[in-house]
Parts: structure tokens; C-alpha cells; sequence
């Protein structure tokens, strides 16, 4: 059988020049897709350093008070800095593969603040809930009240607002620390077993473990979801496979209905320090 020859007069040009699709995407499009190749070299950078600290016992080593919460802080900051100084470059290579252009230092800037929303401090950011405003009972406030320091460590932690913690307690637990679900998630913020794990969360019984872990995992979310609050709360509440999957909020009737509770408790915590 006789070979088959192929002329070709530059044997780089096929895989190295870059589409010409530019006309697809107008300024709007080009920074969605900036701000997901920024998120996903951020969360790469941030996977890549939480393994290595895995292998070496952590920053600050295994055991100590804290110790999993700093190294928590130090990976989100790290790999933030890391991005913005186009420590890898992921993010422009991905951005100009679709695009077809580079990523400008204005845009990456843009994105980068675009990706940090970890902090939400005003309730006139956040939409307001769908149903009939929930109220917490007394009972609930009261067993709540005792977990406060445990609270304000994670929001300052985190940077995530105490109030909006304290409403996915409520709306997890009620502020009872024993609870246990149905589908096995325990503890103030219902953390599944996985996740917990996950999260360095050894006991999942212990209030500021429970609260520390499940800060931290919703932030995640929030960081996942460029800030975006109700898509951040169903992926804590339904996965965020779902949230993929439907790409947005799922259409389960307890979802969206958690969502609507969390946001109703958090208007309610603000409306009440006014």
C-alpha cells in the first residue's frame, strides 16, 4: 500500500494560528469569559496550593488552634495575588484561545475585582426574598446567641457578613447543634460528611468547627459563583453540580424555597441592628 504524502509548506501553521472568531463575542461577552478563565485559574492555583499543604501538614502544621482556618486565608490570598500578577498566565492563555485577542491589563483588572466578592455588608445588595418574610423565634435567637464568638471569627475569617452566616444557621439548624437531617448532614450548618472532611472539620458535633467549616465551604460557593448570593446558596444547598446542571438556580420547590428563608433571615438580622 502505497503512503500518502502530505504537502505542507509550514508544518507550525495549522496548530498554531489562533481562530479568527473575534465577530462572536462583543465587550460584554469577552468579560464573562475573562472573569471565567480569571475564576478558574484562581481556583486551580488555589487546588494546586491546598494539595501541597495536604503533602507538608499545612502552613502552620497540623495540629494548633486554627491552623486549617489560616491556611484557608492564605490559599484564597494567595492564589488571588498570583492571578493578578500573571504568576501561570492560564487565564490569557484560555482567554485568547476563545477570543482570539489578549487579555488587556485593564480587563484582568476588572476581572480580578469582579472575582473577590467574598465580603457583602449592605442588605440593599441583596434581593429581597420571594415569600412571606420569616421570622426566627425566641428559642431559636437564644440558643443562637451562644455561638456569637464562633460567628464573628468566620466572618472576619472569611469575609463573609456575620448576619448572612447567622441566617444559614437558622435556616440549616435553628441553632441546634446536634442536628442531624434526614439525607445524614449535621451539625449548625448541615455539613454532609464529605464535606466536612473537606473543609478540616473533625468533629462535626463541635459549634466552631461546624460554623468555621461551613463558612468556609460557602465562601467557596460565593467565590465559585463570582459572588452571585442565591446561586452560591443553592449550590449549598443543592450541589453545585445542580446549579451546573441547570445552569442556575434548580427548579427544586426546597431550594428555592431555602433560598427565599436564608434571605429573609438575613433582612430580618439587618433590619434589626437599624
Amino acid at each position: 500500500m502505497e503512503k500518502l504524502s502530505l504537502k505542507i509548506d509550514n508544518a507550525q501553521k495549522h496548530i498554531s494560528k489562533t481562530l479568527d472568531i473575534n465577530s462572536r463575542y462583543d465587550a460584554k461577552g469577552k468579560e464573562k469569559i475573562a472573569n471565567a478563565a480569571k475564576q478558574f485559574e484562581s481556583m486551580l492555583t488555589q487546588l494546586m496550593l491546598k494539595s501541597m499543604n495536604k503533602t507538608s501538614g499545612g502552613m502552620f502544621g497540623e495540629e494548633g488552634y486554627g491552623n486549617d482556618m489560616f491556611d484557608t486565608v492564605f490559599e484564597q490570598e494567595i492564589a488571588s495575588y498570583m492571578g493578578d500578577s500573571k504568576s501561570l498566565g492560564i487565564a490569557e492563555m484560555l482567554y485568547k484561545k476563545i477570543t482570539g485577542e489578549e487579555m488587556n491589563s485593564a480587563m484582568r483588572m476588572k476581572v480580578s475585582h469582579q472575582i473577590n466578592p467574598l465580603k457583602i455588608k449592605s442588605a440593599n445588595t441583596i434581593p429581597p426574598a420571594d415569600t412571606t418574610s420569616v421570622k426566627p423565634s425566641t428559642s431559636s435567637l437564644d440558643r443562637l446567641g451562644k455561638f456569637d464568638e464562633h460567628i464573628e471569627e468566620a466572618a472576619n475569617s472569611f469575609g463573609i457578613d456575620k448576619n448572612l452566616i447567622k441566617s444559614i444557621i437558622m435556616t440549616e439548624s435553628a441553632g441546634n447543634n446536634k442536628a442531624v437531617s434526614g439525607a445524614k448532614a449535621k451539625g449548625l450548618m448541615q455539613l454532609m460528611d464529605s464535606t466536612a472532611v473537606d473543609m478540616g472539620v473533625k468533629n462535626v458535633f463541635n459549634p466552631r468547627e461546624n460554623i468555621i467549616g461551613g463558612t468556609k465551604y460557602f465562601a467557596q460557593m460565593l467565590r465559585q459563583y463570582s459572588g452571585d448570593l442565591k446561586l452560591a446558596l443553592a449550590a449549598y444547598n443543592a450541589g453545585p453540580a445542580n446549579v451546573e446542571k441547570y445552569k442556575g438556580i434548580p427548579p427544586f420547590e426546597e431550594t428555592r424555597n431555602y433560598i427565599n428563608k436564608v434571605l429573609s433571615y438575613f433582612n430580618h438580622f439587618n433590619e434589626s441592628q437599624l
